[in-house]
């Protein structure tokens, strides 16, 4: 027997595959917000549609459970910091989706300063250097709340709990060369050592050739002529 629960799935993609507006967009937030593939923009995204649709529904509704439903949709926004407490139903369809991508562990730890860039934020995520509330998250679209945020930090046993870590200060370890790479540049220097040191040989060979031939001949001496019989 299989899994007797009911998979569904956590994002719906577009509904049409090429309009180049969205896709100019798409790419921007990508590389604003450092998501690795578009699948974890399209989750953010239809997480954003359950609560417009949500709110649309709840528009119309005049009866008493609408209007709880109403006040336990706010509370929940107000919880993430989309919204305030004071906000309205209509509020909810003037939300982007910057607003709940800014919402994320990844964006929060870049915000916060934590982390350089927002691809170091989630290496630090997905390394298990993060806590919350003393508990390790490993997930990057975690959404935080703002009862949360404050209680976002490194864990204990993690090297970057310490605040010298040249990972946090923004300093770079020396590099010693390696021995290899020592004996190579030690080759290099003495041959071009030799090189300098055989071209003056070569000039003084070439001022040698003609003394000696000047020297070869002044030793030739002239035949003597052939005796008279």
């Amino acid at each position: 027997m299989g899994d007797p629960r009911r998979i569904r799935g956590k994002y719906s993609g577009p509904g049409h595959p090429w309009q180049k507006s969205r896709l100019d967009e798409e790419k921007a937030l990508l590389r604003e917000y450092g998501l690795v593939n578009k699948k974890e923009l399209w989750k953010m995204v239809s997480k954003l549609k359950t609560f417009t649709t949500q709110a649309k529904k709840l528009i119309a509704s005049i009866t008493e459970q609408g209007e709880r439903e109403k006040e336990q949709l706010i509370s929940r926004l107000a919880r993430f910091g989309l919204l305030s407490s004071e906000a309205k139903v209509e509020d909810v369809l003037s939300l982007n989706t910057k607003d709940i991508l800014e919402r994320r562990l990844q964006t929060l730890i870049f915000r916060k300063g934590l982390a350089k860039t927002m691809k170091q934020a989630r290496q630090f995520i997905v390394h298990e250097h993060i806590r919350i509330n003393n508990k390790k998250v490993t997930s990057p679209s975690y959404l935080v709340t703002l009862a949360d945020e404050a209680a976002i930090e490194f864990c204990a046993k993690s090297n970057l709990a310490n605040p010298e870590h040249p990972e946090r200060t923004g300093e770079q370890k020396e590099t010693i060369p390696k021995p290899e790479e020592d004996k190579k540049t030690t080759k290099k220097t003495q041959k071009k050592q030799k090189k300098t040191t055989d071209k003056p040989k070569a000039a003084k060979k070439t001022t040698e050739k003609p003394e000696k031939e000047q020297k070869t001949k002044k030793e030739e001496k002239p035949e003597k002529p052939a005796e008279e019989k």
